[in-house]
């Protein structure tokens, strides 16, 4: 399936200071987003049981834990969907300046919530608040930074600057678990349960300082002003811009809209189904199966991770650039069918091989099958929507296949390993999930170098 698009004029007209200010607004954004997560996560299964949940039994606690840590991905699709339409209406700046803020100040007023022993019940409701409150802010942060790099880049370099923002999982995940290590090795039990576990998140309150400075003074995006129903930084309800555009532009308007939610959503859901069900079995349920399964020391498989994140830093500008120089397709074809054709190799070295050759497996694993993909798809996916509802459609497709993805994925892997007692459900699951996205790129179309003004989808 061929497709040609033509190369629009370079409309990237910032300065490179408004380039490089954009660029790091939309990697700290991100960091910022996943070191949140991050954090919560480590603290729910470390700590949180007994500072919130004292009153019940230690499963049922670290049950009550792992809960709250779950409401925050409902309320990422809320999120999605009101930022990512009123970003379409006002702008990315303005959005991408709220969601900082929620996400960074619900972080830092978690280290400051009172205990249950203080407050009783009302300690894990509060919890519960804040992180709906940082989910709300999540659901829009990573598509609005995708959108808004994507959209100030040059055409040429569209994949390597939009990949930046990838970067940004393995910048925050590293940070939380390095401040998580330097915590569990220098201090007590007692001191960890008293104060210790608020300091990763008040300390997050410097970093949400520099993020709202950094986006105070960001410019909106030159594609959104360049909008011609975008007046005074507002785009115009469909019927005021049709009366203020050309011809060609009220075709496009009113052709637009029909694709919503049409073709390119669908295969936009499919690239990211398939990368985030590979992310969540390898970054997820692959480490615990190795520890509990396979009986290797827990250490073994988390190293793996560390390492395949550090060796991410190279992998993910790498794959940007491999798709300015070759395409968005022939890339995430080569990415997805080596994947396919690994994954029994690589899951039978997991179960078989020493903890060399498992480490090797894994960091090879994360970066074809996960972070390779991750990069193409930032770029992608925003280049696949028409502008008028670029930002809605990705952060909706983005946060419909996540969620979907890691949901599911873990649990049928986890039920299909106990039932036939092997590792060739995990491969399996491994090809379908490549499949998806290997299947997702062959029938979309080239979008490398796409007029990202035009209204209408790519197809």
């Amino acid at each position: 399936m061929t497709h040609t698009t033509q190369t629009p004029p370079d409309r990237a007209t910032r300065s490179t200071r408004d380039l490089t200010r954009a660029a790091v607004s939309g990697w700290l954004g991100t960091a910022m987003e996943f070191m949140d997560f991050q954090l919560y996560s480590l603290a729910a299964a470390v700590v949180f049981d007994k500072i919130f949940f004292p009153d019940v039994s230690p499963a049922i606690g670290l049950i009550a834990a792992m809960a709250t840590y779950g409401v925050g991905y409902v309320a990422r699709l809320a999120g999605a969907v009101y930022f990512g339409r009123l970003g379409d209406r006002i702008g990315r700046k303005k959005v991408l300046f709220l969601t900082i803020v929620l996400m960074g100040a619900s972080t830092t007023l978690i280290g400051a919530l009172p205990s249950y022993a203080t407050i009783g019940i009302a300690a894990p409701a509060l919890l519960v608040a804040l992180r709906l409150i940082q989910g709300f802010g999540a659901g829009a942060e990573i598509a609005g930074a995708t959108a808004m790099l994507t959209e100030y880049a040059p055409v040429r370099r569209r994949g390597l600057i939009a990949s930046l923002v990838s970067l940004g999982t393995n910048s925050g995940t590293l940070a939380a678990s390095a401040l998580w290590a330097v915590l569990l090795g220098v201090l007590s039990d007692e001191q960890l349960l008293s104060w210790g576990w608020r300091l990763p998140f008040l300390s997050s309150f410097l970093l949400l300082l520099f993020a709202v400075w950094l986006r105070s003074n960001l410019k909106e995006s030159p594609v959104f002003e360049e909008r011609p129903d975008v007046v005074d930084g507002v785009a115009l309800p469909r019927e005021e811009a049709e009366a203020a555009t050309t011809a060609e532009q009220r075709s496009d308007l009113r052709t637009g809209p029909h694709r919503r939610k049409g073709k390119a959503f669908f295969l936009a859901l499919g690239l990211r189904f398939g990368q985030a069900g590979n992310s969540g079995l390898i970054q997820t349920f692959l480490v615990g199966y190795i520890a509990t399964t396979l009986t290797v020391d827990r250490s073994v498989p988390t190293t793996a991770i560390v390492y395949g994140s550090l060796l991410g830093f190279v992998t993910v500008p790498v794959a940007g650039a491999l798709g300015d120089r070759f395409g968005r397709r022939p890339v995430y074809l080569a990415l997805t069918g080596l994947t396919m054709v690994l994954a029994l190799p690589m899951m039978a070295v997991v179960a078989h091989g020493g903890s060399v050759a498992l480490t090797l497996a894994v960091v090879l694993g994360l970066n074809i099958a996960v972070l390779g993909p991750f990069s193409l798809e930032s770029v992608t996916m925003a280049e696949l929507f028409g502008s008028r509802t670029r930002f809605t459609q990705l952060a909706v497709a983005k946060e419909i296949g996540g969620i979907l993805a890691t949901a599911v994925g873990p649990v049928i892997a986890a039920t299909l390993t106990a039932a036939t007692h092997h590792w060739w459900p995990i491969a399996a699951m491994l090809i379908c999930y490549s499949l998806i996205t290997f299947v997702s790129a062959w029938l979309a179309p080239e979008t490398r170098g796409r007029d990202l003004v035009r209204w209408e989808d790519a197809l």
